[in-house]
């Protein structure tokens, strides 16, 4: 080793996490060495959630591919973090280069000339792209989800294989723009991880779009052809592709990283095990993805929990209101507890409410999921449901009773008015009846009080005049990378940006 530097905190890894967690702990007076050979930033703004949610917006606005790729790279900004490494420089980080691994109880090396020691270790390196089991897959023009939100080709035939968030997002992206999308998911639903009525109102959602959905069948066997691909199913369906995009799940990046030196055992493909502080060992966190918590958000929230805590303020993680999204067409939020025999159900269509009359048909519909009289979960799939199914995630956080909830007043005309119709139904369901703010021990102004034991009592007939007329009611690097699917750490095959401005080059 030809360097050596003493840092009190060493964080591997750059994405959200480790970014956030530099960032904070070098804001208490820590000096602190963030490791990254890829894109600082990781792959959420680069590769992931802001393009996909860029080409939506293009695709609702009817634009042109060229136009939604141009703006897409606009919103990204490219494959260039210089920005972002910037920043934390500028914030006290020590930004390196490359790929750390642990050699020892207290130290790192990064490649063969540097080697760090450290207080504190951060592993926040992320997750990979899992390749399925299919013979053939290796032979056969494939993107992973990264390299679809990259790229600027447009295929006239795109097989996606997965149906669950990304996959679903990017079927919905390409059929939009005009390829002849097929998507696959080998169970018998899309996002089986939700209840079956939002997969169920999903894919009527991509059929209309022009999706052609395969559900219950896995993909046995991939063939090259002379114009692209074949890709066979178990059920003997045969599908012809331009490009194939594997859309079927990541891992948590933990492969090369040295953790047996620091006496941590872990089965490949699993995720950090953490305390509730989400401290691995001593003196070793983690954050990200690498923990199994796979939402940009979730990662940031874990991040400040560690940065807390090395900073010398004591704080545990709670996850039982971690959003989860799918921003599709209608989009999907779902938070907390899924639902459950042992909780209280109430399901409110969007079309019960008058928002959801000024739109189209089948717009979707949400349920709500409680215990003992507080909220424990909910999911929706209707337009842009995460902004006005926020306030359930606060609910679920501070343990608000339904009671409450179903006292809360929505504007007109929204669809938080399902929400209300919801919480009033788990109120009765709960409870028996909605109880008055004044028995939930909530101070009502002694005029208001007064106000309301008053009776109003007409002195004359009151004649109400006919209304003259009729009412009807209504309302960088790394995108130029080709990810492979070895344990090996994928980022080693890269070509970095600022020494290649050619064609990616893959080892």
């Amino acid at each position: 080793m030809t360097g050596m530097g003493a840092f009190d905190v060493v964080v591997l890894g750059g994405g959200t996490a480790g970014v956030h967690v530099a960032t904070e702990v070098a804001r208490c007076g820590q000096s602190v060495a963030l490791v990254e050979a890829g894109l600082i930033g990781g792959e959420s703004p680069y590769l992931a959630c802001l393009p996909s949610n860029s080409l939506l917006l293009s695709a609702s606005r009817g634009e042109a591919w060229e136009d939604a790729v141009a703006r897409r790279d606009e919103v990204t900004g490219g494959p260039d973090d210089s920005g972002a490494a910037l920043r934390l420089a500028s914030s006290g980080v020590t930004v390196i280069r490359g790929t750390g691994r642990i050699t020892g109880r207290r130290t790192v090396s990064v490649g063969a000339e540097e080697s760090l020691t450290w207080s504190d270790l951060v592993i926040a390196t992320g997750c990979e792209p899992v390749a399925p089991p299919i013979e053939g897959l290796s032979d056969i023009p494939a993107w992973t989800t990264a390299e679809a939100l990259c790229s600027p080709d447009l295929p006239r035939r795109l097989i996606v294989l997965g149906g669950g968030p990304a996959g679903c997002e990017l079927a919905q992206i390409y059929a939009a723009f005009g390829s002849q999308v097929a998507l696959i998911e080998s169970e018998s639903r899309l996002l089986p991880g939700e209840p079956a009525f939002v997969g169920e109102i999903l894919a009527a959602a991509l059929r209309r779009a022009g999706v052609e959905i395969f559900l219950g069948s896995p993909a046995t066997k991939a063939e090259r052809t002379h114009d692209g691909l074949t890709l066979a199913l178990e059920d003997g369906t045969r599908l012809d592709a331009d490009r194939l995009l594997l859309g079927t799940g990541r891992r948590p990046r933990i492969g090369g990283l040295g953790l047996e030196e620091l006496g941590i055992s872990v089965t490949p493909g699993q995720a950090l095990p953490t305390t509730s502080s989400c401290q691995v060992t001593d003196r070793v966190w983690a954050a990200g993805d690498v923990t199994g918590m796979t939402h940009t958000h979730a990662s940031r929230y874990q991040a400040g929990v560690v940065a807390a805590n090395i900073c010398g303020q004591p704080r545990e993680a709670d996850y039982s209101a971690i959003p989860r999204c799918v921003f599709t067409m209608p989009s999907v939020y779902a938070v907390g507890e899924p639902a459950g025999p042992e909780f209280t159900t109430a399901r409110v269509s969007l079309s019960e409410v008058a928002r959801g009359r000024l739109g189209p048909d089948d717009l979707g519909c949400l349920e709500l999921y409680a215990a003992e009289g507080v909220l424990a979960g909910a999911v929706a799939v209707g337009p842009d449901a995460a902004t006005w199914m926020a306030e359930v995630t606060l609910a679920i956080r501070a343990k608000i009773p339904v009671t409450i909830l179903a006292d809360v007043v929505h504007a007109f005309p929204t669809y938080g008015e399902a929400l209300q119709t919801a919480f009033r139904e788990l109120a009765r369901s709960n409870l028996g009846r909605i109880a008055p703010l004044s028995e939930l021990g909530m101070e009502i102004p002694e005029d208001d009080a007064m106000e309301q034991q008053q009776e109003v009592v007409a002195d004359e007939p009151v004649t109400v005049a006919p209304v003259p007329f009729d009412v009807d009611e209504a309302d960088a690097a790394e995108q130029a990378r080709a990810v492979g699917f070895e344990d090996d750490d994928y980022r080693l095959g890269w070509v970095h940006r600022d020494t290649a401005d050619s064609d990616p080059v893959e080892t």
